[in-house]
């Protein structure tokens, strides 16, 4: 079974191919797997610009099909289905993708995919790893924080979420205050190797309270109100921060996922999207899922970032089960894995 996959939710334009077979389980290959980053448009305005995002899809997201076709020295009609993620994400982007998508499965008569973005990570250590359902999943990104019970596709519960901002968007807004650019997370974490984590001691939100629910916008305040407060061109200072900001950061992941581990039990904790990246924090829950007698699991580094191979994965894996979509399907900017945790307007 091979599946294209592509992903346009954010600033990344990716498009992959995967092979597993049809019968089931975790384990295929990445027979492709191209992706078009898009920092050098974005890294002047300090953050993704969504119509420059949307252009910059458009552009690029024909010749990326070919160059991955060309990779996995396979054409269209060797494939058995077209997937793309269909949200959430910048609306624009998703639909350049979903455009694409269903296009290539019109013409080439084949089966159209749509994939939440969300799902793909949370899927995406099953294709390199061997990973059984049901797990604990820690989802972590730039838009996203949650705590979630996997127990296949389409099959989540949520434990907890941020009630304001992602952990991703905290280190992007750190690294923005202190000058090391974007993207935030790798700048923040190379800053943080050479720095007493010790030294600023900085709020831990919703620390040691019940439940597995996330906050991070004091975290944010506290750290704008420290870099107020450093002396000018004080590389240390900055290092010091920037090791005192993920150690504090480590230390509210770990107690939500102690919660998480004594409230739904389970002998993974897998830890997806592109703060998963982090080796610091990998080491950290690593630490914390051993002491609760699971183990930690995370996709590859190249995996946590935005990319097609994990929506190819997870259009293999919803293909098995025969759950494909209409070409009528509608692009959603929102669209929770839980759907009874949606907000009703």
């Amino acid at each position: 079974m091979r599946v294209l996959g592509v992903e346009t939710s954010c600033d990344e334009t990716a498009v992959a191919i995967v092979e597993a077979p049809a019968e089931g389980g975790p384990g295929g290959t990445i027979l492709a797997n191209v992706v078009y980053s898009q920092l050098t448009e974005h890294r002047r305005f300090g953050g993704v610009v969504p119509e420059i995002a949307a252009r910059a899809h458009l552009e690029r997201i024909d010749g990326l099909v070919m160059d991955a076709l060309a990779e996995a020295r396979l054409g269209l009609a060797d494939l058995d289905g077209i997937a793309a993620t269909g949200g959430p994400g910048l609306i624009g982007g998703v639909l350049v993708g979903v455009m694409t998508a269903k296009a290539l499965a019109f013409a080439h008569d084949k089966p159209f995919l749509a994939i939440n973005h969300l799902e793909g990570h949370a899927l995406s250590v099953r294709l390199t790893e061997d990973v059984d359902f049901p797990y604990l999943l820690l989802l972590v990104s730039g838009g996203h924080c949650q705590l979630l019970t996997v127990r296949g596709p389409g099959d989540f519960t949520r434990l907890g979420t941020t009630i304001d901002d992602a952990v991703g968007e905290c280190f992007d807004k750190t690294a923005k205050l202190l000058g090391l650019g974007f993207p935030g997370g790798p700048a923040v974490e190379a800053a943080a190797k050479g720095g007493d984590p010790q030294r600023f001691a900085l709020p831990r939100p919703m620390w040691r309270k019940p439940g597995c629910d996330f906050s991070f916008s004091g975290l944010k305040t506290a750290v704008r109100q420290t870099v107020e407060k450093l002396p000018a061109q004080d590389a240390q200072a900055v290092a010091d921060l920037c090791a005192s900001f993920q150690r504090t950061v480590g230390d509210v992941l770990a107690d939500r996922c102690a919660n998480a581990l004594s409230l739904a039990p389970s002998p993974t904790l897998v830890v997806a999207g592109g703060v998963a990246a982090n080796i610091y924090l990998r080491g950290r829950l690593e630490t914390l899922a051993a002491a609760h007698g699971a183990r930690l699991v995370a996709p590859p580094i190249k995996l946590c970032t935005d990319n097609g191979a994990m929506i190819a994965w997870a259009g293999i894996e919803r293909l098995r089960l025969g759950k494909t979509d209409g070409l009528d399907f509608r692009p959603r900017p929102r669209w929770p894995l839980d759907p009874s945790t949606a907000v009703r307007v």
